[in-house]
């Protein structure tokens, strides 16, 4: 599996979007270009996450940042995204293939079937990641995910500055929330499968 190293050159990708071809080398953010990699249309908690970069992306914008999302969906399911979770101002990249999932260190799972919300998974599918990256093609940051929790948290993105000297604690600051949010995750699934944990004599009280 390929692991993308912080201050080295990232992968080409060049990808269809709902508003046209889009090509990482030809972006000039003034700070960074944020990749943010979904599962698709299938996935409900996706939609959360999106809803919420969309609620965001003015402010990123205002710092400096480039968002794209992206995601191994089709075109038609990469529109039905955008408008029934209402975050059409997002550039939203479609057609996410194999080759460059594995190019960005990117997982990929099989669907399973109907999810909670009814629809159907694809055959295969990438799983989540986010990139920063500078406006010199090098990898500032990144987080890869094999399911959709525990992502790290946007609104301490917008934290970020363009004289960059406040980038470390913000660095910091991301981890904190990011670990924070991961153990109470697994605290929950703990208490959920509890009785796996505790003799069985408890269980049964």
């Amino acid at each position: 599996m390929v692991v993308l190293k912080p201050r080295t050159a990232t992968p080409e990708l060049v990808i269809n979007t709902l508003k046209g071809s889009w090509s990482l080398a030809q972006q000039t953010p003034e700070n960074f270009t944020m990749l943010v990699v979904y599962r698709g249309l299938h996935c409900p908690i996706c939609k959360n996450y999106l809803r919420e970069l969309s609620r965001l992306a003015d402010d990123f914008s205002a710092k400096g940042v480039n968002i794209i999302t992206l995601s191994s969906d089709t075109q038609e399911r990469a529109q039905l995204a955008s408008t029934e979770w209402e975050i059409e101002n997002l550039t939203m990249g479609y057609g996410l293939t194999v080759e460059q999932s594995q190019a960005w260190g990117l997982h990929r799972s099989a669907g399973r079937g109907v999810t909670s919300i009814g629809i159907e998974e694809p055959t295969e599918f990438t799983e989540p990641g986010l990139y920063l990256v500078r406006p010199d093609g090098t990898l500032y940051w990144s987080n890869i995910n094999t399911m959709p929790f525990a992502r790290p948290h946007y609104s301490l993105f917008v934290l970020i500055d363009s004289s960059k000297k406040n980038s470390t604690l913000v660095i910091r600051v991301l981890l904190f929330l990011f670990l924070r949010r991961l153990i109470k995750w697994l605290h929950r699934l703990i208490l959920g499968h509890r009785c796996l944990l505790i003799p069985t004599r408890y269980c049964a009280e």
